[in-house]
């Protein structure tokens, strides 16, 4: 199985590296007045990794997000007190 997963790897890393020598014309993209001039591959792997860090980032908060909103409120004090009158500072 490992050597299975090893071909997918390199297989997949042929694909991109074909897909980046295939691509190599200049792009520029204007945004607000800014501008950036780079090979369509290099740009999109930086939206790609923008794209992760944003969509990781939202994911997370989110999820915390919903855990703090469905935990009970009442539990958690009762809890502290119990905390407190177990070990008085």
């Amino acid at each position: 199985m490992r050597y299975v997963f090893l071909i997918l790897i390199i297989a997949f890393l042929a694909l991109i590296a074909t897909f980046a020598f295939q691509n190599l014309q200049l792009v520029t993209v204007v945004f607000t007045g800014l501008q950036l001039t780079a090979p369509l591959a290099v740009l999109i792997a930086i939206v790609y990794l923008l794209g992760m860090a944003t969509g990781g980032s939202l994911f997370s908060f989110l999820r915390y997000s919903i855990q703090k909103a469905t935990t009970d409120p009442r539990r958690v004090r009762v809890a502290t007190a119990a905390k407190e009158i177990d070990h008085p500072s």
